[in-house]
């Protein structure tokens, strides 16, 4: 898996902007599924043909980034963000664009929290003229592509978030030889911005039970409190989120399979933060049984987000698990 998530965090693709990220998962996944097909907004659905319950995983291609807005006189990019992102936690980080043109974020009032409106990226270009040569508004730059080994199992990088779950779909893909079930496997686009991708791959799919796989923000032990996740304790399943209530027969489901399986897992219920594909999917078509399964992930939305890499292999035994039990 390891190997694959690397392959994955050096291919640059933020929302409505996923395309070579999608491409290497084509790559990596044709010779083990029925068929696969990417719809108008980009979604890759792969499929394993089966004749039971009809079951859609999904996990993410997106990831946050941003896009240029203006070329100042003196040279310095101008940008939008997509996707949640604190200004203050990339002050200073190392960004390359979509044509490999490398710079830095930088935050033009220091004594102050960094917006949107008060930083800019640096180039190195020392004039307007320069930087178009290299840059376009409607480029994006993303934080420069990392993985990092940690001590023990812990691995830092960009893009984490969505691309584990990308990585862990596709292992789950090549170790299915035969299912009972009708499996979808959907790479989802522009998750980051209200997982509008997941929903146009549920009305297309119209699944009986839909699991995304994703990453969930995880707080350092000595902080955590009840319906927080932790690094290293497995696999989180999520119960409640600020805007959704997941299905409780999958829940229950999932515990069930994990309990059984001796898949080391936590339980997540938090007030507030993202929902992800899982609400999409829920609300997609007529509905349908809804699930999330998360990797632990600290430092979330950040160019150094990190992961215990036992987790994710934890999240891949209930993947297959599901795949075949539920």
């Amino acid at each position: 898996m390891i190997s694959v998530l690397k392959k994955l965090v050096n291919a640059t693709g933020i929302s409505g902007r996923e395309a070579q990220v999608r491409d290497l998962i084509k790559e990596e996944i044709a010779p083990y599924v029925d068929d696969m097909q990417t719809d108008a907004m980009g979604n890759l659905i792969a499929h394993k043909k089966g004749n039971g319950k009809k079951l859609l995983f999904a996990a993410h291609t997106d990831s946050i980034g941003f896009f240029v807005t203006f070329i100042e006189k003196n040279g310095a990019i101008r940008v939008s963000p997509v996707g949640d992102i604190d200004f203050l936690a990339f002050s200073y980080s190392e960004v390359v664009s979509e044509n490999g043109v490398k710079g830095v974020i930088v935050s033009e009032k220091d004594s102050e929290i960094p917006k949107a409106d008060s930083v800019y990226i640096d180039i190195g270009a020392k004039s307007e003229k320069q930087a178009k040569s290299k840059v376009k508004v409607g480029d994006f730059f993303v934080p420069a592509p990392k993985m990092t080994k940690l001590l023990s199992n812990v691995y830092a990088g960009h893009s984490f978030d969505g691309k584990v779950g990308c990585a862990i779909i596709i292992e789950a893909i090549k170790q299915i030889k035969e299912t009972k079930n009708d499996l979808y496997f959907v790479f989802t686009v522009q998750q980051e911005v209200y997982s509008r991708g997941a929903r146009v791959a549920a009305y297309s799919v119209k699944p009986d039970i839909a699991i995304a796989v994703d990453t969930t923000d995880a707080k350092d032990k000595s902080s955590v409190s009840d319906g927080n996740v932790v690094l290293g304790d497995g696999v989180s399943i999520k119960i409640k989120t600020s805007r959704m209530i997941y299905s409780p027969e999958i829940v229950e489901k999932l515990r069930e399979i994990s309990s059984c399986n001796s898949i080391k897992y936590q339980c997540e219920v938090v007030a507030s933060g993202a929902d992800g594909d899982a609400k999409a999917l829920q609300k997609g078509a007529m509905g349908c049984l809804a699930g999330a399964i998360s990797v632990p992930c600290a430092n979330i939305h950040t160019s150094s987000e990190i992961i215990d890499i036992k987790d994710a292999e934890e999240t891949l035994k209930l993947v297959l698990k599901i795949a075949e039990e539920i």
